[in-house]
């Protein structure tokens, strides 16, 4: 099948997915997902990420401390942006503030965020965003930090529109993952329709939220095409034209040429 699809957001390295890469990559060439980009979590699994990404040609990686990590190797700027010399390495990420999982003191996170956007000025790189329940604070630290110069996005997005607004204004694409598929999700179905095409990009977060019809299962990169399915689909416009605009966001976002 032709390459029409990327699949911006997955975690191919966690142990969901041992043993299983193979098969997950024909999955994606049968679906006509040429591409996924990996982010990274913590810096203790990141070689694993480099590990995949230098066997497999289309795949890509972002490296970052997810912000809901409380152990392990602390970053800082000198160490990401090393890591992010790698050649397949595209984007400082996946970092971020969420308030809901953790509670009370968040300076930490927003201080290990604070360092991420640090290291995507220094490196050059687009930055991967996680927010949840935490939108002004991200987009504060954005705004303070000048990561609009950088730019990047937000992914997984289940915000409102006006939050998509503030992150369009300050340069950054939107990503729509599988809970648009999702029958009440009408607040990510309303923001998939209202971004503009061209800073528009789809994912799976694999292993998690499988799309509808998949839903409950283990999710995987082949999976994003339902996802654009259903994009296109509200928007009312060809799957085709959905594929050809996501994929060419991702290529310039990203710095991946279209033959990777």
């Amino acid at each position: 099948m032709t390459k029409l699809l990327v699949d911006s957001h997955c975690h191919l390295d966690f142990p969901d997915f041992q043993g299983k890469e193979g098969e997950l990559l024909a999955n994606m060439q049968a679906t006509g997902v040429g591409w996924a980009l990996i982010a990274g979590v913590t810096l203790e699994r990141f070689p694993g990420v480099l590990a995949l990404v230098d066997r497999f040609p289309n795949l890509f990686a972002g490296v970052g401390v997810h912000p809901d990590t409380e152990q392990g190797e602390e970053p800082d700027v000198e160490r990401l942006v090393q890591l992010a010399e790698h050649p397949k390495v595209v984007a400082i990420g996946e970092t971020g503030l969420d308030y809901y999982r953790l509670k009370g003191d968040m300076e930490w996170q927003r201080k290990r965020f604070r360092t991420h956007i640090h290291a995507a000025r220094q490196s050059r790189k687009p930055l991967i965003i996680h927010t949840r329940e935490a939108a002004e604070d991200t987009l504060r630290l954005l705004a303070e930090e000048h990561g609009g110069g950088v730019g990047g996005v937000f992914h997984c997005f289940t915000e409102t529109r006006e939050v998509a607004s503030k992150a369009l204004d300050l340069g950054f694409h939107i990503s729509i993952s599988g809970i648009v598929t999702f029958k009440n999700a009408r607040q990510v179905k309303d923001v998939a329709t209202f971004v503009p095409l061209d800073r528009l990009l789809v994912e799976t977060d694999s292993p998690y939220l499988a799309p509808v019809p998949h839903r409950g299962k283990q999710n995987q990169p082949a999976w994003v095409c339902h996802v654009a399915a259903e994009v296109a689909r509200l928007r009312g416009i060809e799957f085709e034209v959905l594929a050809q605009a996501t994929t060419s966001n991702f290529c310039q976002l990203f710095g991946v040429g279209r033959d990777a």
